[in-house]
This record gives C-alpha cells, sequence and structure tokens, in this order.
C-alpha cells in the first residue's frame, strides 16, 4: 500500500523582509496588483519617454548644429547621435542589474528616474554636436531602469499575472517610445511652429529643443516623487553568510543553488536573449527610418512631412498600444503563448514593412489613411514581440538572478540598438544618394534590409535555436 504523499511545507515569511511582506500580500490578496502595475506603468514610461523624442527632431538638430556638410550627410550625424544612449547603457546595464539583485530594486529605479531629470533637460541644452552626444550617452549608462523593472513587475504579482506584468512593461515602453517622438515633434522648434506663443528672444528661442526635453523631464520628475511608495520586492533576511538572501520564498538552498549556475550557461536565457536583440535592432532601426523617411523630401524619397506631422502619427501608434494593452493582449497571450504570439507578429510585420517605399506615391487621404493604419498595425506587433521575448527570458532563471539576467539582455539590447540607428544612419543617407540605381533605389533598399532583419528575428524562434523554458513544453 502506497503512504500518502506527506503535506507541503508551510512557507515561511521574515519579520523585517520587503520581499517577504509582498509574498504575503500576494498570497491574501490574489486578483490584479492595479496599483503596483499603475507604479510599473508610469517609472516604465518616465524612463523610455527621452529615448526616441528626439527622432522628429534629430534631422533639424543635426541641421542646426552646423556639423554636417551637405543635406545628404545628415543622416550620417543623426545615426551617431541616436546611438550614443543605447552605447551608453551597454556599458552600464549588467552593473544596474546586479546592484539591483544585490541592493533592492527600487534604489536603482529611484536612481534613474533622477539621471533621466538631469541629463534629458541638459540634452535640450546642447548647442554643440560634442555636448548632445555627451549628454546622451550619460543618460544611457545613468538611466538602468529597464533591468530591475522587468524583474519588479514578475516579483509584485501572482503567477498567473505574470505576463499582464511584463506586458505593462513592454506596452509602457513602447508607447514612450512612439509618444516621446509625438511630444519631440509638437514641442520642438516652438518659435517656429507657435510664433504668437513663443518669442525668438525667449529661451526657447535660443534652445530650439528644450521645451520637449523640459516636459519629458517634468513628467519624470513627478514619477520621482511618486517613487516613495513604491514598495520593494527584493528578498532581505538578516543574519545569513552572505547579509542578504534573494528567494522566491524561503528555501534558502534552493536560491544558494541558483546563484551557482551560470547565467551564460542557460540556453533557455541565452537563446532568448539574442532572438530578443535581434527584433530590438530592428524595431530601433525602424524608429530612426521611419522618422528620417518621413522628414525628408520627396526628391530624396521621402513624404516631406514636418516634425509636428510625425509626432501626430507616432501618437496615433502610440494610443493603439493603450487600447491594444487594455483589452486585447492578455487574450492574444492566453490563447497563442508567448512563442506563438512572437512568430505570428514577425511575420506580419514583412508585408506592412515591404508596403512603406510605395506610399510615395500616394497623396492627401489615402496616403494619411495607409501610413496611419501602417504604423499602428506595426507598433502593436512591435510590442507583441517584445513582450514574447521577454517572457522568455524572465522564465528562464529564479528571482536571485532575474535582475543581473536582465541585466544581460539590457547590455545585450544595447550593443544592437547603438548599432542600429547609427546602421541605419549611415544606410538611409547612402540610400538618398541612389534615387535612380536599377536594384531597389532609394528607400525600397532601406526597407528590405529592415525587412531581412525580421526574418532572421523569425527564424531565431525556431527550434534548434531557440530553447523554451520548462513551463512552457
Amino acid at each position: 500500500m502506497a503512504e500518502p504523499e506527506p503535506p507541503p511545507a508551510a512557507k515561511v515569511y521574515h519579520d523585517g523582509c520587503p520581499g517577504c511582506a509582498i509574498e504575503q500580500r500576494k498570497e491574501e490578496h490574489r486578483g490584479i496588483p492595479y496599483k503596483e502595475f499603475l507604479f510599473v506603468a508610469i517609472t516604465t514610461l518616465a524612463s523610455s519617454l527621452p529615448i526616441s523624442s528626439l527622432f522628429p527632431f534629430l534631422y533639424f538638430m543635426i541641421r542646426d548644429l552646423h556639423i554636417a556638410r551637405t543635406e545628404e550627410d545628415i543622416g550620417f550625424y543623426a545615426g551617431f547621435l541616436g546611438a550614443s544612449y543605447m552605447i551608453g547603457r551597454g556599458f552600464a546595464s549588467i552593473l544596474w542589474g546586479m546592484v539591483a539583485d544585490r541592493i533592492g530594486r527600487k534604489p536603482v529605479i529611484i536612481f534613474s528616474i533622477f539621471a533621466v531629470i538631469v541629463f534629458n533637460t541638459l540634452f535640450g541644452l546642447s548647442t554643440k554636436y560634442w555636448m548632445a552626444v555627451s549628454t546622451r550617452f550619460l543618460l544611457g549608462a545613468l538611466n538602468g531602469l529597464l533591468a530591475p523593472i522587468k524583474a519588479y513587475s514578475i516579483e509584485v504579482c501572482r503567477a498567473e499575472h505574470q505576463a499582464l506584468g511584463l506586458s505593462i512593461v513592454s506596452t509602457a515602453w513602447g508607447i514612450g517610445l512612439v509618444v516621446g517622438p509625438a511630444i519631440g515633434g509638437y514641442l520642438a522648434q516652438p518659435v517656429k511652429q507657435y510664433p504668437h506663443h513663443f518669442h525668438e528672444k525667449s529661451i526657447f528661442g535660443r534652445f530650439p529643443y528644450l521645451l520637449p526635453c523640459l516636459c519629458i523631464s517634468l513628467f519624470a520628475l513627478l514619477v520621482l516623487i511618486s517613487c516613495i511608495w513604491l514598495p520593494e520586492t527584493l528578498h532581505k533576511h538578516k543574519g545569513l553568510e552572505k547579509g542578504v538572501e534573494t528567494a522566491e520564498t524561503s528555501a534558502t538552498q534552493e536560491s544558494v543553488e541558483s546563484h551557482k549556475k551560470s547565467l551564460f550557461k542557460n540556453w533557455p536565457l541565452m537563446s532568448s536573449i539574442l532572438t530578443y536583440c535581434v527584433f530590438s535592432l530592428h524595431d530601433t532601426a525602424y524608429s530612426e527610418i521611419f522618422s528620417l523617411w518621413t522628414v525628408s523630401d520627396r526628391k530624396y524619397g521621402g513624404l516631406s512631412f514636418s516634425s509636428k506631422d510625425v509626432g501626430q502619427v507616432l501618437a496615433v501608434a502610440g494610443a493603439s498600444l493603450l487600447v491594444y494593452q487594455l483589452f486585447i493582449y492578455r487574450w492574444v497571450d492566453k490563447i497563442l503563448g508567448p512563442i506563438n504570439s512572437t512568430r505570428i507578429a514577425s511575420a506580419l510585420s514583412i508585408p506592412i514593412i515591404a508596403a512603406y517605399p510605395f506610399m510615395t506615391h500616394l497623396s492627401g487621404i489615402r496616403l494619411g489613411v495607409s501610413l496611419y493604419i501602417a504604423a499602428m498595425v506595426k507598433s502593436v506587433l512591435a510590442i507583441t514581440i517584445i513582450t514574447g521575448t521577454s517572457l522568455l527570458q524572465n522564465k528562464a532563471v529564479p528571482q536571485g538572478q532575474r535582475g543581473a539576467a536582465n541585466g544581460i539582455a539590457t547590455t545585450a539590447m544595447s550593443l544592437f540598438k547603438a548599432v542600429a540607428p547609427a546602421g541605419a544612419g549611415v544606410l538611409f543617407s547612402w540610400a538618398q544618394k541612389r534615387q535612380h540605381a536599377a536594384f531597389f533605389s532609394g528607400d525600397q533598399m532601406v526597407f528590405l534590409l529592415l525587412n531581412l532583419t525580421e526574418v532572421i528575428g523569425l527564424m531565431l524562434t525556431f527550434k534548434p535555436f531557440l530553447a523554451v523554458p520548462q513551463q512552457y513544453k
């Protein structure tokens, strides 16, 4: 006669441990933690807004800094300025992830928002090319939020809500990447755009790109104040050999064993990170090319949009992301799962990108409808891909390694994203000089290479490359 299985061991919670307090709260309240998710959303948004807010006015900023000799060279210098943020982030992300695993998520989050306030404002005050590059580099290096906020979004909720938590990070990040350019487009060069409200001799006349940066910094200041009420999620148990214990539960031995395993030998983690990086490279290159393409002159294959027009398109795309997040994504994840949703979204992105260069033959309402629909759908598909790959990464490691794992992912992603705008800028500048080439002339070549990157990412989501975490098998 088989012996009955022993009952599961009762969880032990340690007094004074913020991680244990969160675990107790999750046991007592099994619903969605709306307040904590709201903190996650606004904090992520404040961190992501500066990243691409410069894209609509980047073309004009490079021109006004008088660094490019000809109009065709503007894309070259724009690419390196766009890359400086990601280069800075690439140097520091692993460090920030390790710090978050050591002292907690909250201190890193607070410092990162403070860095946004300072260096984003200084970027708006830039009058020289080297100053613009330097402030963007420091903004990237000192903004270590992405790794701890991803870990935080999972740790603050129960397992059944973790997909929603990560999707909030990805969606808030994605909204920041499209609303940021909208702010930049609407508020850059206010003396030129709104001459009745801003005088040429005012501070915004002297610094035409300060207003969008200042507005984002003020929002980040409000978020920084709200961080006072942000609860910590890292387990801190006194009396242990290493001073601080990090664990999902009170199972200390399991936590210690998890630290002994090298993250670089965790193939489910590393394969999902590389896939995530390829898609991130694509998304960053797409964001810069889209902005440069829409504002460039029609004689160079662009749409001759103003920065305000680009901002309006990206604002609508951001609104579509919010609707998708609130009403649709959870069902997509529930029905398809992170892997299949990533594959389908990637495949659907290819025909949309292929259609962009042919929109130059449209005008009026047909151009507007086509461009708005393409931008909205592309944004939704991109956020589905990033959320799916992020979920695979965080499910591949225990809590004690989650900050470092997200730090590795952010560093690798930043290096890819550093290459993306620099490469995209050089590629765009080169494409504008070959408008009459026989093979994929002008911007057709740019969008072709974007699609090739998307195809590579799609291929990486299949076996034998992608190793799936145990819970998705």
